[in-house]
């Protein structure tokens, strides 16, 4: 089970999704504030991009904005080339918030209620597809607990699990392991990597963290500090995404400068003066 060719083939010139120029604002008590300022990129078919920056450069709200929840300001976001206007199945979206998951329903039941929603599968084909899910993310004996039985980990699991079995053209996560301890984050890092890997899944992935971005990615997107603009995009080859190569080093510390230079390059304070000195260059680095 994964993203058959049948399905891509179609549609193959078209990339799965393309980010044209986008803005986005939003109103508060203290006037209007600009998240996101004229980002442009494409995700390739099979494609992991990770988008990487500081807390408040509007990443998350750039992956809303994809997924449909969220209306740019300007700019257009399109979906195998069709304007995004809604939510819709063929963008899964998991959150880093453990309570994503229907209480009512089981780890099978949740993946279930998906498939039947999203792929319009019969009863008995959803329910069997759902446990070989389950299965294959390590949920096998727990395909009949209910969320509040299980752990963070778990849940997460659940999930990821529920978004790959609906075959989405796009798979987005917004820091869906930012909640976990260190050991569980690794050991679900490698397990959405191998995921990806067998299922050649398309996937948009939200992090603070730079090396899970290295991780995880195939290509890293910098957004500079608010508003977020594209700063820096790395290409990340596969010696380069293991952990302790030198690659690995070299790209984590590389990206390190990028990120804390820029910082310390603004003002200590004004939002308007970080605004100001946002630089306007895209830097793009080969590494590995």
């Amino acid at each position: 089970m994964g993203w058959s060719p049948e399905r891509d083939a179609p549609a193959a010139a078209v990339p799965p999704l393309s980010v044209e120029r986008v803005t986005l604002r939003y109103h508060t008590d203290a006037g209007v504030v600009t998240a996101v300022e004229d980002v442009s990129f494409t995700i390739a078919a099979g494609e992991r991009l990770a988008l990487l920056g500081p807390s408040g450069c509007g990443k998350s709200t750039l992956l809303r904005a994809v997924g449909g929840f969220l209306k740019p300001s300007s700019g257009e976001i399109r979906l195998r080339g069709v304007p995004v206007r809604t939510p819709g199945p063929d963008r899964m979206v998991v959150f880093q918030e453990f309570d994503q998951l229907l209480p009512w329903r089981t780890v099978a039941g949740n993946i279930a209620f998906a498939l039947r929603r999203a792929r319009r599968l019969g009863r008995a084909e959803a329910d069997a597809r759902a446990r070989e899910w389950a299965g294959r993310v390590g949920l096998g004996a727990f395909a009949d607990a209910y969320p509040h039985t299980l752990s963070g980990g778990m849940k997460q699991r659940a999930a990821i699990a529920r978004a790959f079995a609906v075959q989405p053209d796009i798979l987005l996560m917004d820091e869906p392991f930012a909640a976990l301890d260190a050991l569980s984050r690794r050991r679900m890092q490698d397990e959405l990597l191998n995921l990806c890997e067998e299922t050649g899944a398309t996937c948009l992935f939200v992090t603070h963290a730079i090396d899970e971005a290295i991780h995880v990615g195939t290509r890293i997107l910098v957004l500079t500090p608010h508003p977020g603009r594209v700063g820096a995009e790395y290409r990340v080859s596969d010696d380069a995404r293991e952990r302790g190569s030198a690659a690995f080093g070299a790209l984590e510390t590389e990206i390190q400068q990028r990120i804390f230079g820029t910082l310390a390059s603004r003002p200590a304070s004004g939002r308007e003066g970080r605004a100001a000195h946002a630089p306007d260059a895209q830097v793009i680095a080969h590494v590995g």
